[in-house]
C-alpha cells in the first residue's frame, strides 16, 4: 500500500517501527496546519519556521520514548504541541502574543480591483484598518479563536484542539467575539453585513 494513502495511525506504527520515510509523510500531512497555527500566535515567519522544526523534533522525542497515547489523534496531537511551544516563546520574552494582520495577508488585505474608483479604494482602505485595530482590541482568547477561523482557516475542531479547550468553548470564543466586534462597529456607525456578525 502506498504510504499517502495510509492514515496517520498506520504511518505512526511504521515509524515506531523504525521506517523514517512514514514520518516524512506525517510532516508533509500536517506541515501547513502546524505553521498556521504557530504563525497566528507567533506573527514572524523566521520564528515559526523554527518553532515548526522545535515541534516535530519534539513529536519525534515523544514518539521515541513512548509517550503518544492520543489513539488516533495526532493532528490534535501535535497542534497542541505546537500551540504549546508557541504559548511558551511569547512567556520566555514576557510578551503577550498580538494578532497584526500584515500586509502579506492578501484575503485581508487586497485592495486591487481595477474597476474601483480611487474613492473606493481608500474606502476599503481605510476599512481594513479599522478591522485590524477591533480584532487587536479583542481579548486574547477571542481574538486568536476568530483569527484561526477566519485568516488560518482551521475547523472549530481543529482550533479546539490547538488551544486545548473544548468545542464548545472555542465556539463560544467566537461567538463573543463577533459580538463584541459589532457592539464597537455600532458604536462607531459602522455598517456592516448582519448576518456575518449575528
Amino acid at each position: 500500500m502506498n504510504m499517502k494513502n495510509m492514515g496517520d495511525n498506520e504511518l505512526l506504527s511504521l515509524y515506531v517501527s523504525g521506517s523514517e520515510e512514514a514520518f516524512s509523510h506525517l510532516v508533509k500531512r500536517h506541515k501547513s496546519k502546524v505553521y498556521s497555527t504557530i504563525y497566528l500566535i507567533v506573527r514572524d515567519q523566521d520564528e515559526s519556521e523554527d518553532l515548526l522544526q522545535d515541534t516535530f523534533i519534539k513529536a519525534i522525542h515523544k514518539l521515541r520514548s513512548g509517550q503518544y497515547n492520543e489513539e488516533g489523534k495526532f493532528l490534535p496531537w501535535i497542534l497542541r504541541i505546537a500551540h504549546n511551544m508557541a504559548i511558551d516563546k511569547f512567556r520566555r520574552k514576557k510578551r503577550y502574543p498580538t494578532t497584526t494582520l500584515e500586509d502579506e495577508n492578501p484575503e485581508v488585505n487586497s485592495v486591487r480591483f481595477s474597476e474601483d474608483s480611487f474613492e473606493q479604494v481608500k474606502i476599503k482602505e481605510e476599512t481594513h484598518a479599522l478591522l485590524k485595530r477591533l480584532i487587536e482590541q479583542l481579548p486574547d482568547t477571542q481574538r486568536e479563536v476568530l483569527v484561526m477561523r477566519h485568516y488560518g482557516e482551521l475547523s472549530f475542531q481543529e482550533i479546539a484542539d490547538a488551544t486545548g479547550v473544548s468545542i464548545n468553548t472555542a465556539l463560544g470564543r467566537m461567538r463573543y467575539a463577533l459580538i463584541n466586534l459589532r457592539k464597537r462597529m455600532d458604536q462607531l456607525n459602522i455598517a456592516y453585513d448582519q448576518n456575518l456578525y449575528s
